[in-house]
């Protein structure tokens, strides 16, 4: 009899592992990245609907790899994964990697030694464990995801490693194919480890957008959400960004302190973007740097990507996401502006890859011409990739 109540307690916390296992990290994906569309959807004009389906549409900044999901497989949680971004006619997507994120994130002040939520997240999706202590392990795992699923659908997504690769899909979309194109990115340079050697790893994985902080300050630098003085780019951060140049590489100052974005500036050659943000003039948070810093980024050649969440653009609807492009391109110009949404970033969106739709509509009634339109959802981001990338 005892032996019968051992095994059933054993199987009973069996189970119980499993179920935690496997619907704890979908739980909390769920809660961090949710949608405010109304039930009924956003509507959208046949004409803004045709227009729609003829654009290039490219997206900065989504973190899908963070949630250790099929990306290939539809589900009904956070904002993006192969199908819906085929659905809502996105041609190229930047999938970044999330390594680390302090206890207690806010847009104000972070330490790097808070305890980590990436550390438990990956813990709790069952990781290897070499990705538990180290942050560049964790990096090319997620990359290493995304490699597997465009070499087991070709056809649904394809990697964007270089100049060609670009064209060539971009060729291949024009003929009617509705492959996506997927860049690597990271949120932060932080899994360098304190080491310009690993840019080469990074390089090899299929990396190509770099962002130089995220949420603390780090070996490169200043956050914009740091907890000591903004002392701007370290010397270590120097290298780093002469060997993103070098590789070419695009140089992200999402997550920058003003100091470190004007040290970058002042380097010659440097054109860095800013792949998700609102504009301070329009929505007056801490999240959005300075509308000065963001003129100059894109006096430089940079672009600015215009992220869809309700604390950089003060509004939880596509107008308001309209309304915050208004604004960019008043300040730097029709040329410069492009998205950056931050989905499955822990915001919330109103709308997913899906119903990207409701974006082109939104800028109709904005009045932008049809035009600036292709510009703004993705002509300005193809014209900066084919431009930057590397060329083999």
């Amino acid at each position: 009899m005892f032996r019968k109540i051992l095994y059933l307690l054993l199987a009973l916390i069996a189970a119980a592992a499993v179920a935690f296992f496997t619907l704890a990290p979908a739980y909390v994906e769920n809660a961090l990245n949710p949608l405010t569309t109304p039930e009924e959807g956003w509507p959208v004009s046949d004409n803004a609907q045709e227009l729609h389906n003829r654009l290039v549409i490219g997206d900065w900044h989504s973190d899908a790899l963070l949630w250790d999901r099929n990306l290939l497989k539809r589900v009904d949680r956070g904002h993006t994964d192969i199908p819906r971004l085929q659905e809502g006619n996105v041609a190229v997507q930047v999938f970044t990697t999330v390594t680390k994120s302090p206890a207690g994130q806010n847009y104000g002040e972070n330490s790097a030694d808070a305890a980590d939520n990436i550390t438990r997240l990956f813990m709790g999706q069952l990781r290897p464990i070499r990705t538990w202590d180290s942050l560049l392990e964790r990096a090319l795992v997620q990359a290493a995801a995304l490699r597997r699923a465009a070499k087991k659908d070709p056809e649904a997504v394809r990697m964007i490693l270089t100049r060609d690769d670009l064209a060539r899909h971009l060729e291949a979309r024009a003929g009617g194919a509705k492959t996506v194109g997927a860049i690597l990115g990271t949120e932060g340079a932080h899994p360098l480890e304190g080491n310009t050697a690993n840019l080469d790893k990074l390089y090899d994985a299929g990396f190509r957008v770099i962002g130089l902080t995220h949420f603390f300050d780090n070996a490169l630098g200043s956050s914009l959400h740091g907890d000591g003085e903004d002392e701007g780019l370290s010397g270590f951060g120097r290298q780093v960004v002469d060997g993103l140049m070098e590789r070419g590489m695009v140089i992200d100052l999402a997550h920058a302190s003003p100091q470190m974005a004007r040290d970058v500036l002042a380097i010659e050659g440097a054109r860095p973007i800013i792949s998700h943000t609102g504009i301070r003039g329009n929505c007056q948070t801490p999240r959005n740097i300075p509308d000065d810093l963001v003129r100059d980024i894109a006096a430089k050649g940079g672009v600015i990507g215009i992220g869809f969440w309700t604390d950089v653009t003060c509004g939880s609807t596509p107008a308001a996401i309209a309304t915050s492009i208004r604004t960019a391109v008043d300040l730097v110009g029709e040329d410069q502006v492009t998205l950056g949404s931050d989905y499955d970033g822990s915001v919330d969106a109103p709308f997913d890859a899906a119903g990207m739709a409701a974006l082109t509509q939104a800028l109709m009634d904005e009045g932008f011409s049809e035009a600036q339109i292709a510009k703004v959802m993705g002509g300005n981001m193809m014209r900066y990739l084919a431009e930057t990338l590397p060329e083999a």
